[in-house]
């Protein structure tokens, strides 16, 4: 049976660290890692978490991008392990929407991303996927790499004009599609 982990917040080092690469999969470890991480995600109302947000410092995270009350026209898709991931191209547009994260609680910014990515990671079953990713997925999926290299979303925010509290934010009628 997985566990709910607790959540590392902003100001706690291993946020702020490179995390490791995974050499085995197979660890016993890493797969209840796995677990935990989605379920821990699930019971926050998270569409992704990064191992280092639970204070792991591995390169995993877990995408599972589905409607929550937080994203409400966030896309449906299964819980998705992706470990030692990283970037293979990216498009050359990119768009700002509003982020949050489970980290930094209670704040949004306005964060840009590029639109498109071509991905690679190993998944669970110790198969490497190659998968191209666009909008909200492709956002989520950079938001967690940051948290592997030490970076949270505030530090890509251009000003902080750009931040809002999730209180303000959940008033407004921001007409942005897919909030993160």
């Amino acid at each position: 049976m997985s566990e709910i982990l607790a959540i590392s917040e902003l100001g706690n080092p291993v946020l702020r660290g490179y995390a490791h690469p995974i050499q085995n999969i197979w660890e016993e470890r890493i797969q209840t890692l796995i677990d935990n991480l989605i379920t821990t995600a699930s019971q926050a109302n998270g569409v992704g978490i990064a191992a280092p947000q639970v204070g792991v410092s591995d390169r995993l995270f877990i995408i599972a991008s589905r409607p929550t009350l937080r994203y409400p026209n966030a896309p449906l898709m299964e819980p998705t392990a992706m470990i030692n991931p990283k970037i293979i191209q990216h498009s050359n547009e990119t768009v700002k929407d509003w982020e949050g994260c489970l980290s930094v609680p209670g704040i949004r910014g306005l964060v840009p991303r590029y639109q498109a990515l071509e991905v690679e990671y190993t998944s669970r079953e110790g198969k490497l996927c190659h998968q191209e990713l666009t909008d909200f997925v492709a956002r989520i999926f950079q938001h967690e790499l940051d948290h592997l290299e030490g970076i949270v979303f505030l530090d890509r925010v251009e000003s902080t004009q750009e931040l809002i509290t999730e209180a303000e934010y959940q008033k407004r009628d921001i007409a942005i599609p897919n909030r993160l």
